[in-house]
């Protein structure tokens, strides 16, 4: 219990005792009221025999209000105070608390900003790069090697990036299908074709938007996985370990995960695709049209190129996704954010590469005539 009891104050002066424990749970109840107390005044004196016990709380408010006085120009006179707690006070430096100022941040222009972003999407790309030949070459040692290849832990890394995604690939696809259906149903109505619905579901859900989808549903769900899991390791010492017990991250982590991301990313595609169909069938059922005429128009206009072709995307795209993750967690840095900007780091550079590639693949596909 504490208590803060006025005894005098007339012509400037102010006497006040303070009886009870000076600690963190009960010093922040009369702070402010001792501050206000004292706000204006020329002396003060305190009566602190009263006081049982008194921690670091307890002197910071001591202290707080002796420097509040004096620079006002007032006297601050502490009486009763047992001597434990004397050189507790003394231990304070009023220069302690003058010397500490507030960082101004530092003011940058936007030709430094933009060099800085230069500077490092440049160190980023050199190190993206050098992280590729790195895992080329564990790669190949896998093949070469394939029992040393970790794949116990590759089929658990399938099950969690592949098998457990399989409810969100399957409702997002369907959505697609079922979303693209009716938006392409109402202006080709206009024209009586609303049988091309199906050529419109077939070639975009197995060729472009089935493996786009589910890239980037991995790319949010696994990508993010493996950085936080790799960059929660990097900030334990356990990568650091590894090394020091001759393991190369790269091949004892890194390649399992990509093995795994690469063997599920095509399957999830298939089934993409397949749910994709299946909404724009249910369309296509409420338009009045038969499920034979709808899967028949699909097989005219959908050929195995096109399955192919988003096939091939599948499989880069699962490399992109995987490797961007575990490279992002092998670069996480320590610090409480570290884990979190890492995660956040292997999302948009997932997405950002899976963009891109993805137009590339566009441009290779169109000259080819696929």
């Amino acid at each position: 219990m504490l208590n803060l009891r006025v005894q005098e104050s007339r012509d400037g002066i102010i006497a006040f005792a303070v009886e009870g424990r000076l600690d963190s749970a009960n010093t922040g109840k009369i702070w402010r009221r001792a501050t206000e107390l004292v706000a204006g005044a020329g002396n003060v004196v305190l009566d602190a025999s009263g006081v049982d016990y008194c921690d670091g709380s307890g002197i910071a408010l001591l202290v707080h209000l002796r420097n509040q006085l004096q620079k006002g120009g007032g006297n601050f006179e502490i009486r009763g105070l047992r001597p434990e707690f004397e050189q507790l006070l003394a231990a304070w430096d009023p220069g302690d608390l003058a010397g500490l100022t507030a960082d101004q941040p530092q003011r940058i222009n936007i030709t430094e900003e933009v060099g800085e972003g230069v500077v490092d999407l440049w160190r980023d790309t050199r190190t993206l790069i050098s992280f590729v030949g790195e895992l080329t070459a564990a790669l190949a040692h896998a093949v070469r090697h394939p029992r040393g290849v970790r794949w116990r832990d590759a089929l658990r890394v399938a099950e969690a990036a592949g098998v457990n995604a399989l409810p969100i690939v399957a409702l997002i696809s369907f959505l697609m299908g079922l979303i693209m259906a009716f938006q392409a149903a109402v202006p080709l109505r206009q024209f009586g074709a609303e049988i091309f619905v199906a050529n419109l579901i077939g070639l975009s859900m197995l060729r472009e938007l089935g493996p786009l989808m589910t890239a980037i549903i991995l790319a949010g769900r696994s990508g993010s996985a493996f950085a936080a899991e790799l960059g929660t390791m990097k900030v334990r010492e356990e990568i650091d370990a590894l090394k020091t017990m001759g393991l190369d991250p790269v091949r004892f982590l890194v390649v399992t995960r990509v093995v795994a991301a690469v063997a599920m990313t095509p399957l999830l595609t298939i089934f993409a695709g397949l749910m994709g169909l299946i909404g724009g069938a249910v369309v296509m059922r409420s338009l009045g049209f038969p499920l034979i005429t709808y899967f028949h128009q699909i097989q005219y206009a959908v050929t195995y190129g096109s399955l192919v072709g988003g096939l091939v995307k599948a499989f880069v795209f699962g490399i992109l996704v995987a490797a961007i993750g575990c490279l992002r967690g092998l670069q996480t840095r320590t610090g409480a954010t570290g884990v979190g900007e890492s995660t956040t780091s292997a999302v948009v550079s997932g997405i950002i590469l899976i963009a891109i590639t993805d137009g590339i693949f566009s441009v290779v596909y169109y000259y080819l005539r696929v």
